[in-house]
């Protein structure tokens, strides 16, 4: 484990070479959020006070947009596809077929190294902001709540490097993986819940979205936090998200087997 500890380490200091782009990234990324409270905002006073919208008021719907602001800067993959697409296109994973390292646990390594520095750098601003809104701010049902939310925001984030580790590893075959990276994210950003939450949605699209790892990227951690999943129904979705990490870390490593021998066959 000594040579994955000074990966991450390595990790961290490569990134916050670039703190500016993590601080500005987070500041604009801003901008399109308070738009949308405003939008929401607009909605529920065009409705009359005290209305709610599914099951959310006012300030349970800002709560919701402020949590999947934190989930999403704790998760998500930002660069990782594309530079281990680049890996395969330039060779370089040849080194790592020589040496006693694996690629999946070193990209992993770099995952979290990168969630860390962005984390340090955008604390300060993400936090500014949720002071601004605190008084829309609901806290958590219950400390189980929040406990089952840290463990479903860690089950997330391995959903996230894995699909995004197999999505890359199409460089194998393909000379250009973009085109595939942006259809999974346009998925992704519509039926994670980024754009408003799920449960507000039609019953038997629920029920078909539950089935998909997209839910289990952004809305479900958030909907443990308020308590909208709880009971059995947070042990069921618990099951779930952990059963699609383990078949995406199943597909990421048969990806990976399929795609060198692939690999040593046109290096030959």
């Amino acid at each position: 484990m000594k040579k994955y500890w000074h990966v991450v380490n390595v990790g961290i200091q490569n990134n916050l070479a670039y703190r500016f782009n993590f601080l500005a990234r987070t500041v604009f990324g801003l901008v399109p959020l308070i738009a949308i409270l405003y939008v929401w905002r607009t909605i529920y006073q065009g409705n009359g006070r005290g209305s709610s919208i599914g099951s959310y008021s006012l300030a349970q719907m800002i709560s919701y947009y402020l949590i999947i602001t934190l989930v999403d800067a704790l998760t998500a993959v930002t660069q990782d596809d594309w530079e281990i697409a680049t890996d395969i296109k330039d060779g370089n994973i040849s080194q790592f077929l020589l040496k006693p390292i694996d690629y999946l646990a070193y990209r992993l390594c770099l995952f979290f190294s990168a969630r860390l520095a962005y984390l340090a750098v955008a604390a300060a601003p993400l936090a500014l902001f949720m002071l601004t809104l605190h008084k829309y701010f609901v806290a958590p049902r219950s400390w189980l709540a929040f406990g089952c939310f840290l463990f479903s925001i860690g089950l997330t984030a391995l959903l996230q490097f894995f699909i995004s580790y197999t999505m890359a590893m199409l460089a194998f075959w393909v000379l250009e993986v973009s085109t595939f990276i942006f259809i999974l994210f346009a998925f992704e950003y519509l039926a994670s819940g980024h754009l408003f939450p799920l449960d507000i949605l039609p019953h038997r699209l629920q029920q078909v979205l539950a089935y998909t790892p997209f839910p289990y990227q952004l809305y479900f951690p958030a909907s443990v936090y308020m308590g909208k999943s709880a009971g059995p129904e947070l042990i069921r979705g618990l099951l779930i998200q952990a059963g699609w990490v383990l078949a995406a870390y199943g597909l990421a490593r048969l990806v990976w087997r399929r795609g060198i021998r692939h690999y040593s066959a046109v290096g030959v």
